[in-house]
Formats: structure tokens, C-alpha cells, sequence
């Protein structure tokens, strides 16, 4: 995606967050790879909570 013009030429910066939320690749990764992070992390403070058996 390049950078836009304004009426005098100069170029205007898009910002990030619209970059980020124009594009769907980065938009599936971020949707995939949170829950992924969240759960692995939950489901290791679950073992770790597991009482040790006497």
C-alpha cells in the first residue's frame, strides 16, 4: 500500500492501526496466534496447579 497525496503534493502517512486493520493476512495471524498464546499459557498454569499426588 502506498502512501497517499494530499491536493499539494505532499505525501500523507498512513497510520498504523489502519495499516494493521486494512490488512486481512496480518488481521487471520493476530486471530490465530493470540487464542493459541492464551490457551497454551492457561493450560500451563493448570498443570502447574495440579496437586502432587502424596
Amino acid at each position: 500500500m502506498s502512501d497517499e497525496t494530499t491536493g499539494s503534493g505532499a505525501p500523507v502517512r498512513v497510520p498504523f492501526m489502519q495499516r494493521v486493520l486494512d490488512n486481512p493476512f496480518i488481521l487471520l495471524f493476530i486471530g490465530i496466534v493470540f487464542p493459541a498464546v492464551f490457551y497454551i499459557i492457561w493450560g500451563i498454569m493448570e498443570i502447574v496447579n495440579i496437586p502432587i499426588a502424596p
